[in-house]
């Protein structure tokens, strides 16, 4: 966005109170992937177990975390030099609005004819006693040493994915989430089914378990919960908040720019710009926009103010064939509806569905929890939903993203030569 903005000629500062390279960079997608690989490889060792491999293989914590910072120690300073080559001021703060088109930043004040809020999102308030020992999700990714006893509060992306490697790197591991069911915006039979692989890698997860509160030190906490029946105590060495985020805005002073905003994001319209100052942008977890909460969406929707910047308001937001990940060991993928959300959009539609743990491509890995759920309109063949647990799920979420925003129908995909053996030559198959 800034980058294409000062190409155009337009004067263009970025102002972050933290290093420069943002969420996914340095707190988020790339260094937690680090993480997941290190997990995948210990997995699948264990799998192959009896079955032509031998051999102990363990993460080494702290070697894995020193590994991670070669990715994220240079970024910040290799992204803040890009800027400066391409013309763009820096400002290192905590910016605030002072009236509708200035925001302050320490003693400076930057005016400007367009304002673009992309902070991102932080850790939601719980309003639960000890809510101070939480640690967050970055924090988790810097730590020296890995706690044995992990327990994580709520039931999404992080605890999913950072129990799992936490228990492929030998801590003891318990998610606590409030819903009756954990990762809510995905295909109900295969988190069932990710919830079996958890638990046989011994995760306990608790549903229907709200915390109430959070006592003790570091290395010796007693979280406390409580159920319609009854109350439970476990102990942990660490207790990360899992329980989602919130659009980091409470000390921008928005109301003072005329902002609208809510836990959300800033309040937009279909160009991303405010509903209530024409001269104020958002984007990415900033922005109560319909996007998801991911690095993918923040790009685009950045590349979309930056247009209409531009251009002016010609170009709007389509999340047509949206696609998200949960890195868990297998991940599981989604693109498109879910059953529900085809349902009520009154779409009629047939669903394919398949335990394929018995098909070649899973039982070559040894991997147990494999399934797939596709959805097709009946009379036309497109393709509204695709929902895959397993191995490479990810990329095959990719393929279904690309054939939904293309356009690509069942038929035709179906026709497609894939290389084989390979997870997408399963697709003629599923369709």
């Amino acid at each position: 966005m800034a980058t294409r903005c000062r190409a155009a000629g337009k004067h263009v500062a970025i102002v972050d109170s933290r290093p420069f390279g943002g969420t996914c960079g340095l707190r988020g997608c790339d260094p937690k992937k680090v993480l997941v690989g290190a997990a995948e490889i210990v997995d699948r060792r264990r799998r192959m177990e009896g079955r032509g491999v031998a051999g102990e293989l363990q993460i080494d914590w702290a070697e894995l975390i020193r590994f991670k910072a070669t990715f994220t120690d240079p970024f910040p300073k290799q992204r803040e030099d890009g800027f400066l080559r391409a013309g763009i001021e820096t400002f290192h703060g905590r910016a605030r609005f002072v009236d509708e088109r200035s925001i302050q930043v320490d003693d400076d004040i930057l005016e400007g004819t367009h304002l673009v809020v992309a902070t991102g999102a932080w850790p939601a308030r719980l309003n639960i006693d000890g809510e101070t020992h939480l640690t967050r999700s970055d924090q988790f990714l810097d730590l020296e040493q890995l706690p044995k006893q992990i327990a994580f509060v709520g039931g999404g992306y992080i605890a999913f994915e950072f129990g799992h490697i936490a228990a492929r790197a030998g801590a003891t591991v318990t998610i606590l989430h409030q819903g009756a069911r954990p990762l809510e915006h995905f295909d109900a039979d295969l988190v069932a089914k990710l919830l079996e692989r958890s638990r046989e890698i011994g995760i306990d997860v608790r549903t229907s378990t709200k915390v109430v509160g959070i006592d003790g030190r570091p290395g010796d906490f007693k979280v406390t919960t409580s159920t319609d029946s009854t109350s439970e105590v476990f102990e942990a060495e660490l207790v990360v908040h899992a329980a989602g985020r919130a659009a980091e805005l409470d000390d921008l002073d928005l109301p003072a720019a005329g902002v609208e905003f809510d836990r959300l994001g800033v309040t937009v319209n279909g160009y991303l710009q405010s509903v209530s100052n024409p001269a104020v942008y958002a984007a990415g977890d900033a922005a109560n926009s319909g996007g998801l909460p991911e690095t993918p969406f923040a790009d685009y929707e950045g590349a979309v103010v930056a247009r209409n910047i531009l251009e002016g308001n010609r170009h709007t937001a389509d999340y047509l064939g949206k696609a998200s990940v949960v890195y868990s060991i297998p991940a599981l993928g989604a693109a498109g509806l879910t059953e529900q959300e085809a349902r009520a959009k009154g779409l009629v539609f047939t669903v394919n569905h398949a335990d394929t743990s018995g098909w070649y491509s899973a039982r070559r890995v040894a991997e147990s929890a494999s399934m797939y759920k596709v959805l097709i309109e009946k009379d036309s063949g497109r393709i509204l939903g695709a929902h895959l647990l397993g191995p490479e799920a990810d990329e095959f979420a990719n393929v279904f993203a690309l054939a939904i925003r293309a356009d690509i129908r069942a038929d035709a995909l179906k026709e497609t030569l894939s290389v084989y053996p390979t997870q997408a030559s399963n697709i003629a198959s599923m369709l």
